[in-house]
């Protein structure tokens, strides 16, 4: 122990920490701190580390943050005169965040054991402790919360401007070819005109191509395999040797509609000197029905991801309603597809009959299921199963969420739902999921229960019929 250092009473006597501690312990507490000095840049305690001793801020700043998703977080920064150490020596966790100066520091230190003794010796130390860590650690997890939502949601959006970005060029793809389809069919009835076609013929021709047409919608696709690459090969030297342009890609248009060479002997018999343009006729009608259709599925793909967000976020609905768990579970999966295609992932869905509406906050809920997923899905790391199971338990309905990760270990299970509590590493988690979790659950007066073992784990979430029941 060194000497009592110029001003260190008189500094630890201004603590609200150590408020109410007596003369002689102040004496001794002071008796037992020693001088440290930081140099900007310097760092305190690194997060996930555990702090050995409390640092109380003489002269200086501090600047306090954490990693998020990559990204280095500012947290806060607390000038003079201010402490840091309490909560963890109180606690034993570690550090929710890095300790930096950013400008020169003047610090007494008071040693782990001496601030342990103050918290085993006098009651009046340790009821202050607990009382001004827990708002420090509130606001530190409200702007953790906060930031990962915001990081969450950034990556959710990115993930759903690629998934909308697919369909729409595929929409825009299939337009601008229906274009191009539209003016070749607007060009057949002129050629048709000028080749002298009469009107039993036309009227020929034009059952042929509804005849085509009904093959595809009956028969889309036609022939496959091996068998599909002969017939695109004998019908595009048949296409060239009529002189139709691009006849290498006009064949598998044909044969995806299941015409043959039959077919082309006869178009040919009774279209005469319009037999390319009668070809080129029956194509684009055949590539306008399929550009239609691929229209028609991008469509309905962005209609479904647009439903899906709106179901997701419920912006336009009540706060509390009755709902229907497995629309907000797909939902959920619909936001979250973009991260279930990484790797190979598998979800399995066991949905039980007769599970009933419970009235709730779905946007709440939505959170919970979002953060279950989410956890499997790290948990599987790519490769894995992800099954989702919903019963009705009489008066309750359940959602278990379980994956085939390498599960919690045992000596960890009871602390799964505290908060900043994570298995994760340093930057790759705040332990924040499952805290949110319990307490949305709780606040629907339900429960979440944990069961693992290696190659299972399983989050059970049962829920009342009604948040009032």
């Amino acid at each position: 122990m060194s000497d009592e250092l110029p001003g260190v009473r008189e500094v630890l006597s201004t603590l609200d920490l150590l408020e109410g501690l007596s003369d002689e312990g102040l004496e001794r507490v002071a008796a037992a701190a020693y001088e440290r000095r930081m140099e900007p840049g310097d760092v305190l305690v690194e997060e996930g580390d555990t702090a050995s001793d409390l640092n109380v801020l003489v002269d200086g700043r501090w600047e306090w943050s954490r990693v998020l998703d990559g990204e280095r977080v500012i947290l806060g920064s607390r000038p003079a005169i201010t402490y840091a150490g309490a909560s963890t020596l109180l606690t034993g966790e570690p550090a929710l965040g890095t300790g930096t100066a950013i400008e020169p520091c003047l610090i007494y230190v008071i040693p782990g054991e001496e601030f342990r003794r103050l918290l085993r010796d006098e009651p009046s130390v340790l009821k202050a402790t607990l009382r001004l860590i827990a708002p420090v650690q509130q606001t530190a997890a409200s702007v953790i919360e906060q930031r990962e939502r915001l990081l969450s949601l950034g990556t959710l959006s990115a993930g759903l401007a690629h998934e909308l970005n697919n369909p729409a060029a595929a929409a825009r793809r299939s337009a601008k070819r229906l274009a191009s389809a539209l003016a070749v069919l607007q060009d057949t009835v002129h050629q048709f005109v000028s080749s002298g076609i009469e009107r039993e013929e036309a009227e020929q021709l034009v059952a042929m191509q509804h005849d085509a047409l009904r093959r595809y919608a009956e028969n889309g696709g036609g022939a496959g395999g091996l068998d599909a690459a002969d017939l695109e090969d004998e019908l595009g030297e048949a296409l060239e040797e009529l002189g139709v342009e691009d006849a290498w890609e006009v064949a598998p248009v044909l044969v995806e509609a299941g015409l043959d060479r039959e077919w082309l002997d006869l178009l040919q018999e009774r279209a005469g000197s319009a037999s390319t343009a009668a070809v080129a006729w029956v194509a684009a009608s055949l590539g306008a029905r399929a550009l239609a259709d691929e229209l028609a599925e991008a469509t309905e793909h962005i209609s479904n991801i647009v439903s899906a967000i709106r179901d997701y976020s419920r912006m336009d609905r009540a706060a509390v309603e009755e709902i229907d768990v497995h629309d907000g579970i797909e939902s959920t999966l619909t936001i979250l597809a973009p991260r279930l295609k990484e790797g190979s992932v598998e979800v399995v869905r066991d949905y039980g009959e007769g599970v009933p509406r419970i009235t709730a906050h779905a946007a709440q809920l939505n959170q919970v299921w979002t953060n279950l997923i989410v956890n499997a899905i790290d948990a599987v790391a790519g490769d894995g199963t992800i099954r989702i199971r919903t019963r009705n338990l009489d008066d309750q309905v359940m959602v278990c969420v379980e994956d085939t990760g390498p599960g919690v270990p045992e000596e960890l299970r009871s602390r799964i739902f505290d908060p900043f509590f994570t298995t994760k590493g340093v930057g790759e988690g705040t332990g924040l999921g499952l805290d949110v979790s319990r307490r949305i659950v709780e606040a629907h007066r339900g429960q979440i229960l944990l069961e693992s073992e290696p190659g299972r784990t399983r989050f059970d979430v049962r829920l009342p019929l009604a948040i009032d029941g």
